[in-house]
């Protein structure tokens, strides 16, 4: 609950700072002189960037699990799944966590957290996981994604990129009305704003969100080295880590729904928007911690 009032707070406050910058810099006056109500801009902004980023991170578990066909573990039907439950049990209790849901889904090597809550999180793996990793490695494969829930991690990323989307929408829109307004120099404006406005407006919609974009990839690379280390951390040792790292890099990784990729256990492609780093960068970082 905590990170959520961080999460409202922080996306409050760049709305206030913004409107400061722009009354200090007489921004404020010149958009109003052309017809840019700059109070409504901010409140649009806010509302732009964190309330979808909000509703996200709210409906985050539910959509993984029918996004993903994941299949929550009621009641263990084999040893296998016992042994799961307990293990995310033990990592829970030690992380000082709620018991989160387990899950596992069909599919090639992947595990993922989800959840708004760290008390009411979502751990999931993937048949492909199992079936791919010595016990030992899976067992570092899921104190990964509960260092990702102990952490907070999935209110941080998007209390980020609501601040990215809220600094999208203001800029995009500011300067679409300048470069409007230096078009239509002498032009009737009371017909509201022109094709120059709304051009603009798409186009650093478009830019703006890929630079975004890159700032929140690079965000969460640096939770996974942090995710990383706390698997170290709950297991007490850190090759098997580095084991399951290792045997991730020779595997055909499953694709996850967006919504979860971020907190996965593999990574993706491109490295400015990727949300991993390099295998041989986790592993090279957890054998000099």
């Amino acid at each position: 609950m905590k990170r959520i009032l961080l999460l409202v707070l922080t996306n409050v406050m760049v709305v206030v700072v913004l409107g400061i910058v722009a009354s200090l810099l007489g921004v404020n006056r010149y958009l109003t002189t052309n017809g840019l109500n700059l109070g409504a801009l901010l409140g649009y902004a806010l509302i732009m960037g964190f309330g979808g980023a909000f509703i996200s991170l709210l409906i985050s578990k539910p959509l993984a699990k029918w996004s993903s066909g994941v299949r929550v573990i009621e009641q263990p039907q084999n040893a296998d799944e016992a042994w799961i439950v307990e293990t995310v049990r033990k990592f829970a209790d030690k992380a000082q966590i709620g018991m989160p849901e387990v899950g596992i889904f069909e599919g090639d090597a992947n595990a993922f957290a989800t959840g708004a809550f760290k008390d009411s999180a979502l751990v999931a793996v993937s048949t492909g996981l199992l079936q791919g990793m010595t016990r030992e490695e899976v067992e570092a494969v899921i104190g990964h994604e509960v260092a990702h829930i102990a952490n907070g991690d999935m209110v941080t990323m998007t209390l980020i990129q609501g601040v990215m989307n809220t600094f999208v929408v203001f800029l995009s829109r500011v300067i679409g009305y300048a470069v409007d307004s230096f078009l239509r120099k002498g032009d009737d404006r009371d017909s509201g704003p022109g094709m120059g406005y709304w051009i603009t407006t798409i186009v650093l919609d478009i830019v703006l969100g890929f630079a975004a974009a890159m700032v929140v990839a690079w965000f969460s690379r640096q939770r996974e080295f942090r995710a990383d280390a706390g698997a170290a951390e709950l297991m007490g040792r850190t090759q098997p880590m580095v084991n399951a790292l290792a045997r991730l890099g020779g595997m055909h990784t499953g694709e996850l729904p967006k919504s979860v990729a971020a907190f996965g256990i593999a990574g993706g492609i491109g490295q400015l928007f990727s949300t991993h780093p390099p295998i041989e960068e986790r592993i090279a970082a957890l054998q000099t911690r």
